[in-house]
């Protein structure tokens, strides 16, 4: 059986804290660049983007913070990087299955103690590379035991409740949401934006399952800012919440005003449930509609009939991965309200496996396209 194709990180967006993403040079990266880390970067196999700073992980279990705050540690498994918090799966020192959770203060350097730390139990041995086994809990925040997670505020370890089941597990900045082993999505927290996707802005205590989406098993999840996507096992993609930059794929206000006035006319619903204003002048003369909030999950068509198979968030922006052609949704810096391919992966014959936003920023993993075989 043939070996895996040759694979490497790309970055690109904004770099202004000095944080590894491509070159980083400059406070921004506009193109894909390789990704940057020293004496480590082929061998990178997570990648977690905070604001100011990003935690890679290399197979080694080698963890290296660069941007506002550095600092390097080893025996890791995985880390989960925010600006309250730096979240570490270090490896246990005896013989049995467990590991350390320790949560840190970015600024620490992962110098002294950490701010919590508590043993947990590996249930199953995850691959968290690109290409790992999707079947089991996903990377932190969810806990490898899928019982628990850890919050940027305190209490930093929160249960689940057995019968939620968890597979994958995303925090916005307001809200989360989780995925369970029969393919439902649930969601809690802030709903101010439609974040939740239960048709209301109504905040939500417990997590309580998208009733839009029952009967559609869902493959993966991703939690923007204040924004929600998902994959279904068919390749769709479903998104709801915030729309100010368009980062919903639907008309945005940013976009519909141009540089024009908002009329002071109340906002409507359209029939779907979202949000719906008009900015003055639209093509035909007439006002122009735009959604801002879109608080049921809306199908999202993408070009060239592509089916996606993951996808990743940022604060304002998503990125999608599609099966057909494996590449993302979004291209450069200018906002945009419709999916745009990113042509430096056709334009070097690569093959998108994984993509990991951050607030601002996108990390890709790619490999070479398999080459045509003639008998």
């Amino acid at each position: 059986m043939a070996g895996e194709r040759p694979g490497a990180w790309f970055g690109f967006g904004f770099c202004g804290f000095g944080q590894a993403l491509g070159s980083g040079r400059g406070r921004q990266v506009y193109s894909p660049e390789p990704l940057e880390v020293p004496g480590a970067s082929l061998d990178v196999c997570r990648v977690s983007a905070s604001w100011s700073y990003t935690a890679t992980v290399t197979r080694g279990g080698r963890l290296e913070l660069s941007g506002s705050v550095s600092g390097s540690a080893g025996g890791c498994r995985d880390a989960w990087a925010s600006e309250a918090l730096l979240v570490v799966l270090r490896a246990g020192t005896g013989s049995d299955s467990g590991a350390e959770l320790q949560a840190w203060a970015p600024g620490s350097s992962l110098r002294g103690e950490p701010l919590w730390a508590q043993t947990v139990v590996l249930e199953v041995e995850r691959k968290d590379g690109p290409g790992g086994d999707e079947t089991q809990a996903g990377p932190l925040p969810l806990l490898p035991c899928a019982s628990a997670y850890v919050s940027p505020q305190p209490p930093f370890y929160r249960p689940l409740a057995p019968t939620l089941r968890a597979r994958r597990l995303e925090l916005g900045a307001e809200h989360a949401l989780l995925l369970d082993a029969a393919g439902q999505v649930f969601s809690w927290g802030g709903g101010r934006h439609g974040q939740l996707g239960h048709g209301t802005l109504e905040a939500e205590r417990e997590p309580r399952v998208l009733e839009a989406l029952q009967g559609l098993p869902m493959a993966e999840v991703a939690a923007g800012g204040w924004h929600s996507v998902c994959v279904s096992e068919t390749g769709d993609i479903y998104i709801w919440g915030w729309n100010e930059s368009g980062q919903l794929a639907l008309p945005a206000r940013s976009l519909a005003e141009d540089g024009k006035t908002i009329t002071g006319d109340a906002p409507g619903l359209n029939e779907d449930g979202s949000e719906a204003k008009r900015a003055t002048e639209g093509e035909d003369g007439g006002p122009t509609p735009f959604i801002a909030v879109q608080p049921f999950p809306a199908l999202l068509d993408l070009p060239l009939g592509s089916d996606a198979v993951k996808a990743s968030c940022g604060s304002r922006h998503t990125a999608v991965v599609t099966s057909k052609y494996g590449q993302l949704g979004h291209k450069d810096t200018t906002s945009l309200d419709r999916p745009c391919r990113v042509e430096y992966f056709v334009d070097k014959q690569l093959q998108v496996r994984t993509v990991s936003c951050g607030p601002w920023n996108t990390y890709v993993f790619a490999v070479e396209k398999e080459k045509s075989r003639h008998m």
